[in-house]
Protein backbone atom coordinates (compact mmCIF):
# COMPACT_ATOMS: atom_id res chain seq x y z
CA UNK A 1 0.00 0.00 0.00
CA UNK A 2 2.85 3.06 0.54
CA UNK A 3 4.45 1.51 -2.55
CA UNK A 4 1.08 2.72 -4.30
CA UNK A 5 0.80 6.06 -2.22
CA UNK A 6 4.63 6.56 -3.13
CA UNK A 7 4.32 6.14 -6.21
CA UNK A 8 0.75 8.05 -7.13
CA UNK A 9 2.67 11.05 -4.99
CA UNK A 10 5.75 10.73 -7.13
CA UNK A 11 3.65 10.96 -10.34
CA UNK A 12 2.14 14.00 -9.04
CA UNK A 13 5.05 15.90 -8.47
CA UNK A 14 6.51 14.88 -11.89
CA UNK A 15 3.33 16.28 -13.57
CA UNK A 16 3.72 19.31 -11.62
CA UNK A 17 7.39 19.74 -12.23
CA UNK A 18 6.31 19.59 -16.00
CA UNK A 19 3.66 22.04 -16.06
CA UNK A 20 5.53 24.58 -14.66
CA UNK A 21 8.59 23.53 -16.80
CA UNK A 22 6.15 24.04 -20.05
CA UNK A 23 4.44 27.70 -18.10
CA UNK A 24 6.65 28.86 -15.74
CA UNK A 25 4.36 32.33 -15.33
CA UNK A 26 1.92 30.44 -13.81
CA UNK A 27 3.76 30.12 -10.57
CA UNK A 28 3.64 34.15 -10.37
CA UNK A 29 -0.04 34.96 -11.21
CA UNK A 30 -1.93 36.47 -8.19
CA UNK A 31 -5.07 34.38 -7.35
CA UNK A 32 -7.59 36.23 -8.23
CA UNK A 33 -11.28 36.53 -6.24
CA UNK A 34 -13.73 35.84 -8.52
CA UNK A 35 -16.29 37.13 -6.04
CA UNK A 36 -17.07 40.80 -6.79
CA UNK A 37 -17.75 42.48 -3.72
CA UNK A 38 -21.05 44.40 -4.88
CA UNK A 39 -21.36 48.25 -3.62
CA UNK A 40 -24.25 50.43 -3.48
CA UNK A 41 -24.02 53.93 -4.95
CA UNK A 42 -24.61 56.19 -2.38
CA UNK A 43 -25.10 59.81 -1.65
CA UNK A 44 -22.62 60.89 1.14
CA UNK A 45 -25.21 63.05 2.73
CA UNK A 46 -27.07 59.76 3.28
CA UNK A 47 -24.11 58.26 4.87
CA UNK A 48 -23.55 60.97 7.60
CA UNK A 49 -27.79 60.72 8.07
CA UNK A 50 -28.02 57.62 8.83
CA UNK A 51 -24.54 55.65 9.53
CA UNK A 52 -25.99 52.90 11.31
CA UNK A 53 -27.87 52.04 8.29
CA UNK A 54 -24.43 51.67 6.42
CA UNK A 55 -22.35 49.86 9.25
CA UNK A 56 -20.51 47.25 7.35
CA UNK A 57 -21.89 48.00 3.76
CA UNK A 58 -20.03 48.15 1.05
CA UNK A 59 -20.61 51.81 -0.64
CA UNK A 60 -19.67 53.40 -4.08
CA UNK A 61 -19.57 57.35 -3.43
CA UNK A 62 -18.65 59.88 -6.48
CA UNK A 63 -17.74 63.23 -4.89
CA UNK A 64 -15.84 66.68 -5.47
CA UNK A 65 -12.39 66.17 -3.89
CA UNK A 66 -11.51 68.82 -0.70
CA UNK A 67 -8.06 67.92 0.74
CA UNK A 68 -6.03 64.92 2.36
CA UNK A 69 -6.39 65.44 6.14
CA UNK A 70 -5.58 64.15 9.19
CA UNK A 71 -8.59 64.05 10.46
CA UNK A 72 -9.34 61.14 13.02
CA UNK A 73 -6.37 59.55 12.94
CA UNK A 74 -5.38 58.00 15.50
CA UNK A 75 -8.54 58.02 17.54
CA UNK A 76 -8.47 54.26 19.68
CA UNK A 77 -12.49 53.69 18.92
CA UNK A 78 -12.35 53.62 15.52
CA UNK A 79 -8.52 53.03 15.61
CA UNK A 80 -6.89 53.58 11.94
CA UNK A 81 -2.89 54.30 12.13
CA UNK A 82 -1.28 57.79 10.88
CA UNK A 83 1.65 55.40 9.85
CA UNK A 84 -0.65 53.60 7.28
CA UNK A 85 -3.26 55.86 6.29
CA UNK A 86 -4.20 59.15 6.16
CA UNK A 87 -7.62 60.59 5.81
CA UNK A 88 -9.72 63.04 3.35
CA UNK A 89 -12.09 65.30 2.81
CA UNK A 90 -14.60 65.50 0.27
CA UNK A 91 -16.96 68.55 -0.49
CA UNK A 92 -20.21 68.70 0.85
CA UNK A 93 -22.56 67.97 -2.16
CA UNK A 94 -25.58 70.43 -1.16
CA UNK A 95 -23.56 73.05 -1.20
CA UNK A 96 -22.47 74.47 -4.45
CA UNK A 97 -21.84 78.08 -3.98
CA UNK A 98 -19.01 77.58 -1.31
CA UNK A 99 -16.58 74.62 -0.64
CA UNK A 100 -17.25 72.90 2.52
CA UNK A 101 -15.92 69.84 3.49
CA UNK A 102 -17.82 66.94 4.88
CA UNK A 103 -15.68 66.42 7.92
CA UNK A 104 -18.90 64.42 9.56
CA UNK A 105 -17.20 61.63 6.99
CA UNK A 106 -13.78 60.08 7.85
CA UNK A 107 -12.67 58.35 4.89
CA UNK A 108 -9.00 56.53 5.39
CA UNK A 109 -7.10 55.70 2.70
CA UNK A 110 -4.03 53.60 2.81
CA UNK A 111 -1.17 55.92 2.39
CA UNK A 112 0.76 54.33 -0.18
CA UNK A 113 -2.51 54.46 -3.08
CA UNK A 114 -3.11 58.13 -1.52
CA UNK A 115 0.58 59.27 -2.68
CA UNK A 116 -0.49 58.00 -5.80
CA UNK A 117 -2.88 61.18 -6.16
CA UNK A 118 -0.64 63.97 -4.11
CA UNK A 119 -1.69 66.28 -7.11
CA UNK A 120 -5.26 65.86 -6.17
CA UNK A 121 -6.85 69.45 -6.25
CA UNK A 122 -9.96 71.01 -4.40
CA UNK A 123 -12.85 70.71 -6.58
CA UNK A 124 -11.41 67.27 -8.91
CA UNK A 125 -13.81 64.49 -8.95
CA UNK A 126 -13.24 61.47 -7.92
CA UNK A 127 -15.28 58.04 -7.14
CA UNK A 128 -14.22 55.53 -4.69
CA UNK A 129 -15.79 52.65 -2.88
CA UNK A 130 -15.40 51.16 0.58
CA UNK A 131 -16.50 50.18 4.10
CA UNK A 132 -18.45 51.95 6.75
CA UNK A 133 -16.95 50.29 9.86
CA UNK A 134 -18.04 52.27 12.35
CA UNK A 135 -19.94 55.10 13.94
CA UNK A 136 -17.65 56.20 16.75
CA UNK A 137 -19.21 59.78 17.86
CA UNK A 138 -22.14 59.10 15.73
CA UNK A 139 -20.34 59.29 12.72
CA UNK A 140 -19.43 57.11 10.00
CA UNK A 141 -15.96 55.90 9.09
CA UNK A 142 -15.18 54.53 6.20
CA UNK A 143 -12.34 52.59 4.19
CA UNK A 144 -11.21 53.25 0.84
CA UNK A 145 -10.81 49.80 -1.41
CA UNK A 146 -10.96 51.34 -5.13
CA UNK A 147 -9.83 55.46 -5.52
CA UNK A 148 -10.38 56.94 -9.10
CA UNK A 149 -9.51 60.56 -10.61
CA UNK A 150 -12.87 61.10 -12.85
CA UNK A 151 -11.58 64.74 -14.02
CA UNK A 152 -9.28 67.04 -13.01
CA UNK A 153 -10.36 71.06 -12.74
CA UNK A 154 -7.91 72.84 -14.96
CA UNK A 155 -5.10 74.35 -13.46
CA UNK A 156 -5.00 77.77 -13.67
CA UNK A 157 -1.97 79.95 -14.60
CA UNK A 158 -0.08 81.82 -12.29
CA UNK A 159 1.00 85.23 -13.72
Amino acid sequence: MNKIKTLLLSILIITGINVYAQNPAIINKPIQNTIQTQCQSVNPLDIVQRPNFYINKNVKIKAKFDKFSTLGLDYAPAMRSSEKYISFLIQRPDIQDHNIPLSELKIFINRDEAEKHIDLNSGDIIEFTGKVFSTALGDAWMDVNTFTVISSKPKEDVK
